[in-house]
């Protein structure tokens, strides 16, 4: 019989606060992260606003690495590391360290050191771009520095599938452990603010030029964000010898692809549908035991009608009984650190049995009539939780979390 896996840590860098207490207290309050863009100019854009981590020092956090000597994203990785180990109160010296991994996901890598080169190219002066920039740039060293800051030397793994990115993670990190290669696992995703992803998105007129409104009729596009979320993953059996507080169990996943188009999703959303399908019939749990649905939910208006008919065909008529909310409408987008961001917010849910909004939503959109809990966070005891998230290149993941039961 194969392990239980549970959730046991959670580390988070947001927009909305560090940390998973300060993160839920702000997001069950509805409080937004967005704001005007300080990190660059946007000016020269239809939409100013962006959900930035503002006056983050990683140096407070790490205690191993230097974070002058890595990018942005590798910054909120360690942190939110150093801040999962602790909440799961986790003695890494008890750990065999080739027992222990990491499992990430990005959108980006680290585009902030791309930008540098580009600046300097521009200016005709790559002999100021240094050697540091192999060392930093590649997105595979963000697994690499959480490892080395909390000394694991097992597994490690970027996944970088984009916004569904840090599901991926996750579910790599399950198979991991229930496979018994690994005793416990660091699993989420990180992205940084970026020129390069801000202006991409803008170019595909997907950025909203004040407000993200998830599943309104006025919605506009989404606004980007950044951070990073680590959860910690360890079989129920370690966690119950170590006496562990468990967050919940990680039930299953389904993935899946479009193979529709590079940017746009299937216009019957039959990718996002088939994902979830897969998760229900993995975890072995009927769609009418789902208890919350954390939507990718993204403000745009093609994503949240689609993600819509996608809840309606696997979920039928308990679709309109399920409640659904989208966390984006106060971080933003954070690339492939949200699904993990919004993995732990179902791990929140779960522990705290209170789910949290879809703010903005001022007018229902007729065709997205299903329930969103619109601008106030709502009680509510949930056994089950789906999360949901879609990207580019049609890449589909649904993770379902679901209260242990030891």
């Amino acid at each position: 019989m194969q392990s239980r896996i549970v959730v046991t840590g959670l580390g988070m860098v947001t927009s909305i606060g560090i940390g998973s207490d300060t993160f839920w207290q702000h997001v069950l309050a509805g409080q937004s992260g967005i704001g005007l863009v300080e990190s660059f100019d946007t000016s020269g854009y239809k939409g100013t606003k962006g959900g930035e981590v503002k006056g983050f020092q990683a140096a407070d956090y790490l205690t191993t690495l230097n974070p002058e000597h890595m990018g942005r994203a590798s910054q909120f990785a360690t942190v939110a590391a150093r801040l999962a180990v602790a909440d799961a109160h986790l003695d890494v010296t008890h750990i065999i360290p080739e027992r222990a991994g990491v499992s990430m996901g990005t959108t980006s890598g680290e585009p902030n050191q791309i930008e540098r080169f580009n600046d300097h190219f521009v200016d005709e002066n790559l002999s100021g771009i240094g050697p540091e920039f192999m060392a930093s740039y590649p997105c595979h060293v963000i697994p690499a520095h959480v490892a080395s800051e909390v000394g694991f030397a097992g597994i490690n793994t970027m996944i970088p599938t984009a916004c569904a990115a840090g599901n991926y993670a996750i579910a790599h990190a399950f198979d991991t452990l229930r496979s018994g290669r690994a005793d416990v696992m660091l699993a989420g995703g990180a992205d940084a603010f970026s020129r390069i992803t801000y202006t991409g998105f803008a170019r595909l007129g997907a950025i909203a030029p004040d407000t993200c409104q998830p599943f309104d009729r006025h919605r506009k596009g989404m606004i980007p964000g950044e951070g990073a979320a680590i959860l910690v993953l360890e079989p129920l059996k370690r966690a119950l010898d170590r006496g562990a507080s468990i967050y919940a169990e990680v039930a299953g996943y389904g993935l899946s692809c479009d193979a529709h188009h590079i940017t746009a999703a299937h216009p019957e959303g039959d990718g996002s549908a088939r994902a979830m399908e897969k998760a229900l019939t993995y975890s072995g749990i009927n769609p009418e035991s789902v208890s919350y649905i954390s939507a990718h939910g993204t403000g745009t208006p093609t994503n949240d009608h689609r993600e819509t008919m996608a809840v309606k065909r696997v979920f039928k008529d308990a679709a309109y009984q399920v409640p659904m909310s989208s966390i984006k409408s106060m971080l933003g987008h954070t690339m492939g650190a949200a699904s993990a961001i919004e993995a732990a917010a179902c791990a929140l849910a779960i522990r705290h049995g209170c789910i949290p909004p879809t703010m903005n939503l001022e007018e229902p959109d007729p065709e997205c009539d299903l329930d969103y809990v619109p601008n106030r966070a709502r009680d509510c005891a949930v056994t089950v939780a789906m999360n949901n998230a879609y990207a580019f290149g049609g890449n589909n993941s649904s993770l379902i979390l679901k209260k242990c039961e030891v």
